[in-house]
């Protein structure tokens, strides 16, 4: 009797445990990854973070908001990545530290990640491009670019002058009209705008720092034509006689509250023009030539990528979105900032927010830039340019001498190169 019992509760297991559902395996919920962009946040960074937050919803990105000047941002960063820190993954950088922070190993090289998503890099302007190649790789994305161009009345200057010794010309003759007091301004305090000029110099008149092939060739004729332009502008008596402490904000005020016929500075200037009474009254030109060419030194920020980052595949992802269309249409747009994305200068909502972008003139000037030099000790380089043109300004040196002295000290300071 036993035995028929259990033959029957077995045979009822059997049965309702082939009718009971199979437990149902839980989805993986796939942790999302964290990133940190270190920038100083403005109204473009913030939006394009959340749009970029609300497209990836496996990627979150949190902005880290860094204050104080450019140098001070360089000098936290080479202080972070110097202890492989990866507190960081994104990292927004001047143009002018790509060749040191690749140098230094701080940064991944982005040519893998470029070639297998077909990232076309021939969009964005050729000089944007140079400025992020270094020893053959890629280093980084342009996010916005920037470069000097020439203001002036057009209340009073029939045609901007093609030439920089039309340039003095014309601050001679229409110094004093309509109320102005200098016939130019610009900036030669010793700092790294000041730089910016000395270069658009030396380059229009056919010199360089330093050539394609890394040798230091600043100490030429060319470059001696150049730098004598400089000074002779710098100490003429059309400019103001405190010149030598001017940096943007005192030329940007000198011209807009009508003081000046002429200004070099950068494209932000017609962004807050508005505020002046002058307003109607601003044109834009390239740059003079000089006997070579008109020259525009380059400036911008771009994207790059920590190499200790923990999450280099959604970092890449979010350099993507930044410095490409969505991202630089986003920071045109919201905050006027040129896109290094060539393409966006024919975007009917960019051109809607910034008409001038569509003003001959200017787009001669966006083919007229030119990259700083491409060095890890680009740095040294500049404190030493900054230095022996105050001298040579200040009368303690002539040019020969002045270029004598970058000569030596700048292939000291690059001598560990090559």
């Amino acid at each position: 009797m036993m035995k028929i019992i259990f033959k029957i509760f077995v045979i009822m297991a059997l049965i309702f445990g082939g009718c009971s559902k199979p437990k149902e395996a839980k989805p993986e919920i796939k942790e999302k990854v964290k990133l940190t962009y270190a920038v100083s946040p403005g109204v473009a960074e913030r939006e394009i973070v959340e749009k970029f937050n609300e497209t990836h919803p496996d990627i979150e990105v949190e902005l880290v908001g860094f204050t104080g000047d450019t140098g001070e941002k360089h000098d936290r960063y080479v202080t972070m990545l110097s202890m492989k820190s990866s507190e960081y993954d994104v990292l927004d950088c001047d143009v002018v530290w790509v060749a040191e922070f690749a140098s230094a190993g701080y940064v991944m090289p982005l040519d893998e990640y470029i070639e297998r998503d077909s990232f076309d890099l021939q969009n964005y302007l050729e000089a944007t491009r140079k400025s992020v190649t270094y020893d053959n790789k890629i280093w980084g994305i342009p996010r916005f670019t920037d470069l000097g161009l020439l203001y002036y009345r057009k209340d009073i200057v029939e045609k901007p002058p093609k030439t920089w010794n039309e340039l003095t010309e014309q601050a001679k003759k229409y110094m004093g009209g309509n109320g102005t007091q200098y016939g130019f301004v610009f900036q030669a305090r010793p700092y790294e705008g000041m730089v910016a000029n000395i270069l658009e110099y030396i380059r229009a008149y056919g010199g360089q720092v330093i050539d394609e092939k890394g040798n230091v060739v600043i100490n030429s004729p060319q470059a001696a034509k150049g730098l004598k332009k400089f000074a002779e502008i710098v100490n003429s008596d059309y400019v103001p006689k405190d010149i030598k402490i001017y940096r943007e904000g005192e030329s940007e005020y000198s011209f807009l509250s009508g003081k000046s016929v002429f200004l070099r500075s950068w494209p932000y200037i017609w962004a807050v023009k508005d505020n002046y009474r002058i307003r109607e009254n601003v044109g834009i030109a390239p740059l003079p030539k000089g006997d070579a060419m008109a020259a525009s030194t380059l400036g911008g920020w771009v994207a790059m990528v920590n190499r200790n980052t923990k999450h280099p595949d959604e970092a890449w992802e979010f350099v993507k979105f930044l410095a490409g269309p969505q991202g630089q249409k986003i920071q045109a747009i919201s905050w006027g900032l040129l896109p290094a994305y060539a393409p966006l200068y024919r975007d009917l909502d960019v051109l809607k927010a910034n008409p001038y972008f569509e003003n001959p003139d200017f787009l001669k000037a966006i083919n007229t830039t030119v990259p700083r030099p491409v060095s890890p000790f680009y740095l040294q380089i500049s404190d030493i340019i900054q230095l022996e043109v105050s001298k040579l300004i200040e009368g303690e040196q002539s040019v020969e001498e002045a270029l004598e002295q970058m000569e030596k000290q700048i292939k000291e300071a690059v001598k560990d190169i090559k």
